[in-house]
């Protein structure tokens, strides 16, 4: 052992160092860190110690100096480090939520980390920390909209009434519409993927023009009635309404019929 060091293991020690070893849930640091002690109080040498727990020199001699000032409770922790890096100041981290509360730059629709890297000047895993350890999630949006009808509460409880429990013999329908779609194909058709090859596809399209696209979702089996047309104005959609009108009234007159029912059977539309 080295000049100056002197490890005395009382009775207590022992008991408590002896429990670390025999404790299979123990982490291997401390069990080796404990056995470098034990070995040491049997009075081996320290080239025996180093055989026996497969440790250098130094790092026997560091954990018996470690236990003779701190005792047990020295070989169960860690010394502090400083960190690699230097932390953040407060203000770099004041103005990263500051940013992030305002508009970004340009015509981007939010921030990304990469965006508020180039703006802060800090690294991207930087900005990330920040935004998780104050909740913030600038490229999620959740959306909502007040209305101020009065009767609003008694229309949505018939709409949602009608999709949760339609009348009986009944035909809801979800109706939407898309204008002004373009129709779109690849200048060339592309190529399947195959082994070590992934598919490809060209990055230019040829425009057809647009088109408008009505479509009625039949809620209770999930079918869909769709339209395409040139226009988009009340003509085509009341001629779109008159289409989807014949084959409902089909469905409720076979719904009416497999139940002997002898009442008329309403058509119930609801725009989305």
């Amino acid at each position: 052992m080295r000049k100056g060091i002197s490890i005395e293991v009382t009775p207590g020690d022992r008991a408590r160092l002896e429990a670390v070893v025999a404790d299979r849930n123990s982490p291997q640091k401390h069990v080796w860190r404990v056995r470098v002690v034990l070995l040491t109080a049997d009075e081996l040498g320290t080239a025996e110690i180093m055989r026996r727990t497969g440790k250098a020199k130094s790092v026997v001699w560091r954990w018996q100096e470690r236990f003779m000032h701190e005792g047990v409770d020295g070989l169960l922790r860690d010394k502090t480090r400083p960190p690699r890096l230097a932390p953040l100041a407060q203000a770099t981290i004041d103005r990263v939520i500051a940013l992030t509360g305002g508009d970004p730059p340009g015509e981007a629709t939010h921030w990304t980390a990469a965006a508020m890297t180039k703006a802060s000047g800090i690294s991207v895993s930087s900005v990330q920390r920040i935004w998780r350890a104050h909740g913030l999630a600038p490229h999620r949006v959740r959306q909502f909209k007040l209305s101020h009808d009065p009767a609003f509460a008694d229309k949505l409880r018939d709409i949602v009434g009608l999709y949760v429990d339609p009348p009986a013999h009944a035909v809801v329908l979800s109706v939407d519409e898309k204008s002004q779609i373009q129709a779109l194909d690849r200048t060339q058709p592309g190529l399947p993927m195959k082994k070590r090859r992934c598919a490809t596809m060209t990055h230019d399209y040829k425009r057809n023009g647009t088109t408008t696209l009505f479509a009625a979702l039949n809620v209770l089996d999930g079918s869909v009635i769709g339209r395409n047309m040139q226009r988009h104005r009340h003509q085509e959609f009341i001629r779109f309404l008159n289409a989807i009108e014949k084959p409902s009234r089909k469905t409720c007159r076979r719904a009416s019929w497999s139940t002997s029912s002898s009442t008329t059977t309403p058509l119930t539309s609801t725009p989305r």
